[in-house]
């Protein structure tokens, strides 16, 4: 059974991601088969799952973060052909769990990189979680509770005529705002945004550093210099890191990932 849903929104696929909405989606949808999987329904997993009401720095720190969720898996995935969704899931929840992994579960593990897929969720969640303004380590029953709740409350706003819109310009057209055309001068350029730091560690094999840094060329607005990059991760990048980020750079750059014009980088 296969379920789409059509919104072009990353923060959407953050949220819909998230504990909190796999939580409600446990509780609301059905059983199916012998093995007594899980059925995603849209009529009772998400018309009636109330999505969080956010500010615009919480909106777009999920969105960022879904971004960068999806072009992990998509780049793993790429990377290895015969990697799936659901193998890099499995082991997921396996290391969740503290469980000993299989031979093939740990060839899984390495070639999804599910150290970094689980580092996102947790990432993912926490955001989530701070936008309904609910504590990270919220217990599953107290999820449900709260979500409940605030499915009444939504409730109670429609039927006084107040409908927080998904897609505004195609469910209420009507009530869809004007676009508005934003100026800048030619000559001015915009500041690229790290909008979230990463995690760097000396630890790390060269192939995750790799990674880490092509993801954080990929998901800038912009091409990002030395000192742009040395500030992206925490703690900061010392003198000795950021040569070696730059011998990395120069890998990337040798295999097509990325591009280098006037000391800035871009990754492609």
């Amino acid at each position: 059974m296969l379920i789409s849903i059509g919104l072009e929104d990353a923060f959407n696929l953050g949220v819909l991601s998230s504990k909190i909405h796999v939580t409600w989606a446990n509780a609301a949808g059905g059983k199916l088969g012998v093995g007594n999987d899980q059925r995603y329904s849209k009529s009772t997993c998400f018309s009636p799952f109330p999505f969080p009401e956010t500010t615009a720095p919480q909106k777009q720190k999920i969105r960022d973060l879904a971004e960068r969720l999806d072009a992990h898996r998509k780049r793993q995935q790429s990377l290895h052909p015969k990697l799936t969704m659901t193998g890099m899931y499995n082991v997921l929840e396996k290391e969740r769990a503290s469980d000993v992994l299989t031979d093939k579960e740990r060839k899984i593990h390495q070639d999804g990189l599910v150290g970094i897929l689980r580092e996102l969720h947790d990432e993912l969640d926490a955001a989530v979680a701070k936008a309904y303004g609910w504590p990270v380590d919220l217990p599953e029953t107290d999820i449900l509770q709260h979500l409940v709740d605030l499915n009444a409350e939504r409730a109670a706003e429609e039927a006084r005529g107040l409908v927080r819109w998904l897609r505004t310009e195609y469910q209420a057209p009507n009530e869809a705002p004007a676009a508005v055309q934003s100026k800048m001068d030619l000559g001015e350029v915009a500041p690229v945004v790290i909008t979230e730091k990463r995690k760097w560690n000396a630890k790390l094999p060269l192939s995750d550093k790799t990674i880490l840094l092509r993801d954080l060329l990929l998901s800038a607005d912009g091409p990002l210099s030395l000192p742009v990059i040395a500030e992206a991760f925490k703690p900061k990048l010392r003198k000795a890191q950021l040569a070696e980020v730059n011998g990395i750079l120069g890998v990337l750059e040798a295999l097509g990932q990325a591009d280098e014009t006037g000391g800035t980088w871009r990754g492609v």
